[in-house]
């Protein structure tokens, strides 16, 4: 087995052969820093060389979530569902990360349909994928939170600890580097069967984003949430139940 490449944590450190690969895309990042060094015009280029004659102008101050997404609009307007199967599976993380953006940016597609065709990359094996993955499909969430969390609820019970996690993290009432669901920051109650499917997770990887969820809510229903835990804690001795409970009350005090 093939020792995993730690990767440079900074983008000055990313070394030139490496650097090389990640334009081209031939390998997958193994840092964000290894992300933000990747020069995604040319990356574009060598994945698409039919949008080479294309003018991309992307502004270097620009964060890399916006960049994604403009790469993204310029694949799907000229591709449509075309390489959809071949950027789930290609080698490049950021690859997959423009079919996550890619399935976000289709028009006239409902919700129940986008969130299904979203599932390769929610359990996509690479870390940056997974978070492109909800990232993108957040704007659709926001405006229809109560929809997406029924739809999310069998993804909440799933065996892939990825989708899982998914379930959660997409349904954040603040979410990180995202727009806020002002319903759930209101009344987190609306998610309580979501959450309550995981309150007990096996996986710390969903335990942290259940934990991060609660802490979510905590700034503006703190009630609400300190009876959440309280009841969780009543109703299961797991470890797992006391390591959510205890992130999730982080701020208090």
């Amino acid at each position: 087995m093939n020792e995993k490449r730690k990767g440079a944590t900074r983008v000055a450190d990313v070394p030139a052969d490496i650097l090389s690969q990640l334009n081209l895309g031939t390998i997958e990042a193994a840092t964000l820093a290894e992300n933000l060094a990747t020069d995604l015009p040319q990356l574009m280029g060598h994945v698409f060389p039919k949008l080479l004659d294309k003018k991309v102008c992307i502004e270097p101050k620009l964060g890399i979530t916006k960049k994604m997404a403009m790469i993204a609009t310029l694949i799907e307007e000229n591709y449509g569902d075309e390489k959809l199967a071949f950027m789930s599976q290609h080698n490049a993380d950021l690859v997959r990360g423009w079919g996550a953006y890619c399935v976000a940016q289709k028009r006239d597609v409902a919700l129940s349909d986008r969130i299904l065709q979203m599932q390769v990359f929610a359990d996509d094996p690479h870390f940056g994928v997974r978070e492109w993955a909800w990232l993108s499909l957040r704007l659709h969430v926001v405006k229809a939170p109560l929809e997406a969390i029924e739809y999310l609820l069998p993804w909440a019970r799933d065996s892939s600890a990825n989708i899982r996690r998914f379930a959660i993290e997409v349904m954040r009432p603040r979410g990180v580097w995202s727009a806020h669901i002002g319903l759930l920051k209101k009344e987190p109650q609306h998610a309580e069967t979501l959450l309550n499917s995981v309150n007990a997770d096996p996986s710390k990887y969903v335990q942290d984003a259940v934990g991060n969820w609660l802490n979510d809510a905590y700034k503006t229903a703190p009630q609400w949430v300190e009876q959440c835990c309280q009841q969780w804690l009543e109703q299961s001795d797991s470890p797992a139940t006391g390591y959510i409970v205890k992130r999730g009350l982080r701020s208090v005090g």
